[in-house]
């Protein structure tokens, strides 16, 4: 596809200050001009004053200029206004979320695999005599990329059109009448949407090399603050991947994220649509409540924002 990577974020937040220091505990890395960026990905995420939490801004790496003027194109055809175009970007507003858009020419992002450790599983012992290498690493836990980003849309078959039939996203597995996992990469999903009585930011999703580092970076994160828990350890049916949630303090979920499913070959995945039983979890705690309805949503719909 066209489509290479989700590249970065703009969140709104009231107070950027203690959003920034979380992001900064969390592994980011703080840069100039209120970005936060990856080991990998480089500066992925930005923080700006807002009276409440949003999603304001979303950039998406395409190829060449071709690209450009081919989601131009489709975005025209469903009457949707390209707000801002030039040889190298493109810019629309999402019409229900009010999410700003940007499909611009950037290069491939390059991921080099860190070293692989033997693991010992029944009837294969591939690491004799050594302690297990994770159990020994002492450095902070440093996101490799941002994975994904989950919006809640009052109509979520509108915002799924502009991103399918406008950008040009796929739809990797779909939860009925309810969500889309949507993909402009290799990666299983990079934005899902998802229905809500109001439009709102849910989360976004850091990916780290393994099931360890999702739980060392998580542990890590509560040692001081276990008000930050939401959701973990435990291991998504839809995507595959492990996970660990927490809660920034403007309200908003994160994600330490491993072993999510990748789709190469379009041709040789098969998206479904699944039942939401289905849909949260293989394994783990039991899913909040609170994980599906923030504890916001209800300021957010009155207009009362505010910091939770």
């Amino acid at each position: 596809m066209p489509l290479h990577n989700l590249n970065a974020l703009t969140i709104g937040v009231p107070d950027a200050t203690a959003v920034r220091g979380y992001y900064e505990d969390f592994g980011l890395a703080g840069e100039d001009g209120g970005w936060l960026s990856t080991a990998d990905g480089g500066k992925q995420l930005r923080l700006v004053p807002a009276p409440h939490r949003q999603l304001l801004r979303m950039e998406i790496g395409v190829d060449d200029p071709d690209d450009i003027g081919w989601i131009a194109g489709r975005l025209r055809r469903i009457d949707v206004a390209v707000s801002q175009l030039s040889p190298d970007s493109v810019t629309a507003l999402e019409p229900v979320t009010g999410v700003e858009v940007t499909a611009k020419v950037t290069r491939r992002l390059v991921q080099h695999p860190s070293p692989e450790a033997p693991h010992n599983q029944p009837g294969l012992i591939e690491r004799p005599e050594a302690r297990a290498p994770a159990i020994l690493r002492e450095g902070k836990v440093r996101p490799r990329k941002l994975g994904h980003v989950v919006i809640g849309s009052v109509d979520q078959a509108t915002s799924q059109r502009f991103f399918t039939d406008g950008f040009g996203l796929k739809v990797s597995d779909e939860v009925r009448d309810t969500a889309a996992f949507m993909r402009c990469s290799s990666d299983h999903h990079n934005v899902l949407v998802q229905g809500a009585p109001v439009n709102f930011l849910h989360h976004t999703a850091w990916q780290v090399d393994d099931v360890d580092e999702v739980g060392r970076g998580a542990m890590a994160m509560l040692e001081d603050n276990p008000e930050r828990h939401a959701w973990g350890l435990g291991r998504h049916f839809i995507g595959s991947n492990f996970f660990w949630y927490l809660r920034d303090p403007a309200g908003t979920f994160s994600e330490y994220y491993s072993d999510l499913d990748c789709i190469v070959d379009d041709a040789l995945w098969s998206p479904q649509v699944w039942e939401d039983d289905k849909a949260a979890y293989s394994w783990g705690p039991p899913l909040p409540p609170s994980f599906i309805r923030p504890e916001d949503l209800a300021a957010h719909m009155t207009g009362a924002h505010g910091t939770p």
